[in-house]
């Protein structure tokens, strides 16, 4: 099997059956990715061409430098600067105390070698910035005190990568004296970043402005590319990783008006080779190893991943409500997947022994496999420790009657929740975007994050008590969802509904709505009667002039 064509193709073919299949289970895609190089180095011989193995082991590396890429797109200098507190305290005291905590443990009580607990300490303190960014911006958890804490400290883990990395280099070099190398480093670091932040921010700017004019699509995606490899290739020659330069290069755009449009074109593509790097990480595990060491794995992942939810729990704790400490240490307590870049390195350098470094990719496997079921239960984790307040449809039952409900808190929701606050009226907001339900608290509004077609949280709304239900959702298929689940629940309820047309009304009938509602021709009825009150005040005042 010598064709390198030939084993992306099987990989690709294996990848993407898995993935649908674990899909279904909202297992992250990145275990498919570890299945698939599993599979193939044991049923295709796959270690048996060499050539191909390094060819797909250098896609991974530069898997790994567009993931740092991304990264720095989302890191400009002004969002540093406003997330500063939360992001340099609280990620720089998780790192080191995780990292001192697990040196401890590595060293003192497991006899491991010096400069081996070191790489442990910091890769095992890092948390995986892949998979749960992922599941907060799905769930759009990201806004919630949690998720802010939860990105504040994989921002600076992100950020620390950079000098783990180069540590490893240096404790690889028996060349130099530390001085020496401590020396080189920091010339060639001044050099680096004194050249992209200078001359290559204007090459960078000139490349994208000119590929943007140029109205052509692939001229500007290839540019990004250009930037992404030369960049990491510069950083490369004078001595460091190649993510450093992808890194200052995302950066560098994040600073500009181009970065939403870059992040959205190379997205696919990042996923595509981050998959083939989490491929060479399963193309190097042992099933008969992890077969023989699996409660030892799982031992120690479990001793980590407590002492690091310790770590944080306390950390959050210090300025935030229990139940927050208690999300973020769930979110960030496993171990990530920059811990396989980290390992994977150090065994280049011949850092790790061999034996140990596939013990610890092991129990970065299995952390990885193991935290997505965490993330996405994480509110029902949590409530075992602490009374929670954002998960959905977990409402506690309001004490109300005759109160009107307002199903959405976009644009329309607001002027509704301001008219009946005007008139003095007791309403209760729900909406299953927890930004909007996070605005409406913040004006003093009595709001709840979750669906009104569920049948608890129709219960503790008690909409059989309700004078009223408004529906201000624009989806007609959300609409249709919702007012049939109200209907079904409670026959006799007052059911107002804002539709945008009378082919949207006509799709609703049948359901049994009280009243409906047309934006459009109501806006243009108040635009009428606004333009004649003023035409005859006009008149009136011309009248009286003439007089």
């Amino acid at each position: 099997m010598d064709s390198i064509l030939l084993i992306i193709f099987i990989s690709l073919a294996i990848a993407s059956v898995l993935n649908i299949v674990l899909k279904k289970f909202s297992i992250s895609h990145i275990i498919g990715y570890i299945i698939t190089g599993i599979i193939v180095s044991h049923f295709f011989e796959f270690e048996s061409s060499s050539s191909s193995h390094s060819s797909l082991d250098l896609i991974g590396e530069f898997g790994i430098v567009f993931l740092m890429f991304t990264i720095g797109l989302e890191l400009s200098f002004g969002k540093l600067k406003k997330m500063k507190e939360i992001v340099f305290v609280n990620g720089t005291l998780q790192v080191l105390l995780s990292a001192l905590v697990i040196f401890a443990m590595a060293h003192f009580v497991f006899s491991i070698a010096l400069v081996s607990s070191v790489i442990i300490a910091l890769a095992f303190s890092l948390s995986s910035t892949a998979i749960v960014l992922s599941y907060l911006k799905k769930s759009k958890d990201v806004v919630t005190p949690y998720g802010e804490k939860s990105v504040a400290i994989l921002i600076f883990q992100d950020v620390a990568v950079i000098p783990v990395l180069l540590l490893i280099s240096f404790l690889a070099n028996d060349e130099l004296s530390m001085g020496d190398v401590l020396l080189n480093t920091l010339i060639s670091a001044t050099l680096v970043i004194g050249f992209m932040f200078t001359l290559g921010k204007k090459l960078i700017g000139w490349l994208l402005h000119f590929s943007t004019n140029a109205k052509l699509e692939e001229l500007f995606l290839g540019s990004v590319l250009s930037i992404v490899i030369g960049a990491s290739l510069l950083a490369h020659e004078m001595g460091f990783t190649y993510s450093l330069g992808a890194f200052i290069a995302g950066m560098i755009i994040a600073e500009t008006n181009f970065h939403v449009k870059v992040e959205s074109d190379i997205a696919s593509y990042k996923d595509l080779l981050l998959g083939a790097f989490f491929f060479s990480i399963g193309t190097k595990i042992d099933m008969s190893y992890f077969y023989h060491e699996f409660f030892a794995v799982l031992g120690i992942l479990i001793v980590v991943m407590a002492l690091k939810a310790g770590i944080i729990y306390l950390l959050i704790r210090r300025k935030s409500s229990k139940s927050d400490a208690v999300k973020t240490a769930i979110a960030l307590c496993q171990i990530g997947e920059f811990s396989f870049a980290i390992f994977s390195l150090a065994l280049t350098e011949n850092i790790l022994s061999d034996e140990l470094g596939s013990f610890l990719i092991l129990v970065t496997v299995l952390s990885m496999i193991v935290t997505p079921f965490m993330v996405n239960n994480i509110y029902k984790l949590a409530s075992y420790f602490a009374k929670e307040f954002f998960e959905s449809d977990n409402i506690t039952p309001i004490d109300a009657s005759q109160h009107t409900i307002i199903c959405g808190f976009a644009v329309t929701g607001r002027v509704v929740a301001k008219e009946l606050a005007k008139e003095g009226k007791e309403f209760v907001i729900i909406s299953d975007n927890l930004q909007h339900v996070l605005l409406a608290r913040e004006r003093g509004y009595m709001a709840y994050f979750g669906h009104l077609d569920k049948a608890p949280v129709l219960e503790s709304l008690k909409v059989e008590q309700a004078a009223s239900v408004i529906i201000t959702v624009t989806n007609l298929l959300t609409k249709k969802i919702i007012c049939q689940a109200v209907k079904d629940y409670y026959p006799d309820v007052q059911l107002i509904v804002k539709i945008a047309s009378i082919d949207e009304q006509q799709a609703l009938e049948g359901i049994g709505i009280t009243e409906f509602v047309h934006a459009y021709q109501e806006t243009a009825k108040l635009l009428v009667k606004s333009s004649i009150a003023h035409n005859t005040s006009a008149l009136k005042a011309k009248q009286e002039t003439n007089l």
